[in-house]
């Protein structure tokens, strides 16, 4: 099919698209938090990086990053045409994923990062929680 829309036209339409409520991750994410009765979180704070979860008031955010966006080096499948562009596409994605993740430790707050693929894993769960309960034992005052 044919596009009605010039290449420079359709790019900067595709650009200015902002996906939120992924199913495969976020939503599956936020329906485990509710399992296991992990509460206080928040969606899409206001602060560095935006991520997909967050307990302000333990100073823990949670990002869920996509296998394919983010270069998860076991599932990940580079498509087949314009590999440079995805190529540094990705890249680009993991320099700002490490950016951010560095001004949010230097904010004080502690960063969990979960593939796609691992939502499923009981591990993801503990780790949101460990981070959480350590998160508490940092606040908690010297008697």
């Amino acid at each position: 099919m044919v596009d009605k829309y010039d290449k420079a036209t359709r790019s900067r339409m595709m650009a200015a698209v902002r996906s939120r409520g992924n199913r495969s991750t976020e939503i599956r994410l936020a329906k485990l938090l509710r399992k296991h009765r992990l509460s206080g979180w928040r969606r899409h704070y206001a602060i560095s990086g935006t991520p997909d979860f967050c307990w302000p008031k333990s100073r823990v955010a949670v990002f869920v990053d996509g296998c394919f966006w983010h270069g998860c080096p076991r599932c990940r499948r580079a498509p087949k045409s314009n590999q440079k562009f995805w190529d540094a596409k990705v890249a680009e994605n993991k320099r700002r994923d490490k950016k951010v993740a560095r001004k949010l430790l230097n904010e004080g707050w502690v960063i969990v990062r979960i593939w796609e693929c691992q939502i499923k894993k009981p591990s993801t769960i503990f780790r949101i929680a460990r981070a959480l309960a350590d998160a508490r034992n940092r606040r908690a005052p010297f008697p």
